[in-house]
């Protein structure tokens, strides 16, 4: 793929490829030499600041682990309330292995055999744990020099899922303005592990990436849309200094008026070459896609 300043980022780590947001998807990804790990966090029952993207465990991509923690539920049988993130531990979460491909029309290529360094560890992680993975890849001599080297200065876009209608989602004392719990945590994991200069924090309530900002003004923020935008610089008045917006609604003016404004453009969830070629001739500074092996492989 053309275009050497490009920020390639893969999606939930490398999704077409591997289980999303688990230790050998991010492996994988790191492998292929990305230069952005994407992800999503939520906010386990004990308040450790986890990477998944649903609210619930799901069958359809998550089974009991061998030696889980007893009485965990079971995504077979139980009731989704009884599955969602915010009512389970962290250690609980470690119990599940989401190693199932719960699309494989759509990610055939996606596989869930043991990596290098991960193994066969499919549980859901917390936050600090991936930053501490990421750095053992960095100092593994099971990796080449380039691959220990983008390791150690890959960048961590980490998103929020909060749900304006659904303030249960999260569950914490957010109050649609101040930084709640989660914000919090996420900013001090963040700034614990001394990678802040490599982060962004994205997220589609952009109330939260206002909260993340009064809790902490040093963090780059990403504005996340998903319909069309007239004007994306009203994103940098608040502070954000990306825009990603859904592919399909990037237009040569948006991206133009966002450029005028400072941000930066990064669409997602880019996985098809042809798309990925149009969409860097047209000027995008980097592509969000579950497959960074076709977005970095040679034109």
């Amino acid at each position: 793929m053309d275009g050497a300043n490009l920020d390639i980022q893969g999606h939930r780590g490398a999704r077409g490829l591997r289980p999303e947001n688990t230790l050998p998807s991010f492996e994988v990804a790191l492998d292929l030499g990305v230069t952005t790990l994407e992800l999503d966090l939520h906010l386990s029952a004990d308040d450790r600041v986890v990477i998944w993207h649903d609210p619930v465990i799901d069958p359809a991509k998550c089974r009991l682990g061998a030696g889980a923690p007893a009485g965990l539920p079971d995504p077979e049988t139980a009731e989704a309330s009884e599955l969602a993130i915010r009512s389970l531990t962290a250690e609980q979460l470690a119990g599940y292995s989401c190693d199932r491909n719960p699309d494989a029309n759509r990610f055939p290529e996606q596989r869930s055999d043991p990596a290098a360094l991960a193994g066969s560890s499919y549980g859901i992680i917390t936050l600090t744990e991936l930053f501490s993975f990421v750095e053992a890849y960095s100092n593994s001599e099971l990796k080449t020099s380039d691959q220990r080297q983008g390791a150690a200065e890959v960048g961590f876009n980490i998103e929020t899922k909060r749900v304006p209608a659904s303030p249960g989602t999260i569950g914490d004392d957010f109050d649609g303005l101040n930084p709640g719990l989660f914000e919090r945590r996420v900013a001090d994991d963040v700034n614990g592990a001394g990678v802040g200069a490599r982060v962004t924090v994205q997220s589609f309530d952009h109330r939260s990436l206002r909260a993340i900002h009064a809790y902490d003004p040093d963090l780059r923020l990403v504005a996340l849309t998903g319909d069309p935008v007239r004007d994306p610089g009203q994103y940098a008045d608040w502070g954000a200094t990306v825009w990603s917006p859904r592919a399909s609604t990037v237009t040569e003016a948006a991206l133009q008026a966002a450029h005028a404004a400072g941000l930066l453009v990064i669409p997602w969830t880019v996985n098809d070459p042809d798309e990925m070629a149009a969409l860097v001739s047209l000027g995008v500074d980097g592509l969000i896609t579950d497959r960074p092996d076709l977005a970095l492989s040679e034109p």
